[in-house]
């Protein structure tokens, strides 16, 4: 397993834009939406956000096919993850 460091290099994972539009939205329950290649790294995500942030972090289970697959919440923010490296 790779650690944060190595995903965040890899994928880049925006995890210091993400810190910073939770506390800009001062969002209380953030939801993390992750494909499946990357729900193993779903606790590691979890630790990093809420020791940058004062969110209650959530990780949804279920399916994750792309930007039309919106999961319902009631959370203050959703986050949604892609498994593709970023090619520019």
């Amino acid at each position: 397993m790779k650690t944060l460091n190595e995903l965040n290099q890899e994928y880049d994972l925006e995890l210091e834009r993400i810190v910073k539009e939770i506390n800009k939205k001062k969002a209380k329950t953030v939801l993390l939406q992750l494909p499946d290649g990357l729900k193993q790294y779903s606790t590691q995500l979890t630790d990093f956000l809420q020791e940058k942030t004062k969110a209650e972090i959530r990780i949804w289970l279920g399916s994750c096919f792309g930007a039309c697959d919106i999961p319902q919440s009631n959370a203050d923010l959703i986050i949604q993850f892609g498994h593709a490296k970023w090619k520019y």
